[in-house]
């Protein structure tokens, strides 16, 4: 399963159980799947919901900052990578 990288997390808010990433290359898009990687953090999820200064959006792109849900505790500078085919 290859993969690129798009982002680094930013922040992690533990109730409402969402990353904020920043979107650093390619883009993400509702429906894609990203894997979390960091030191203590190894999880894949697909993308159902994100957000751009809380208003939902379909895409973002380089620049962005993005809150997405996460099912898991994610880490200040984890690195999100898109699954590609």
């Amino acid at each position: 399963m290859p993969e690129e990288e798009v982002g680094v997390i930013v922040k992690f808010f533990a109730k409402p159980s969402v990353a904020a990433i920043e979107v650093t290359k390619g883009s993400i898009k509702k429906g894609d799947t990203l894997m979390y990687k960091g030191h203590t953090t190894d999880f894949t999820e697909q993308v159902e919901s994100m957000e751009i200064d809380n208003q939902p959006v379909d895409e973002a792109k380089p620049g962005d900052m993005i809150g997405v849900k996460v099912k898991e505790r994610v880490r200040e500078k984890d690195i999100v990578f898109k699954v590609v085919d």
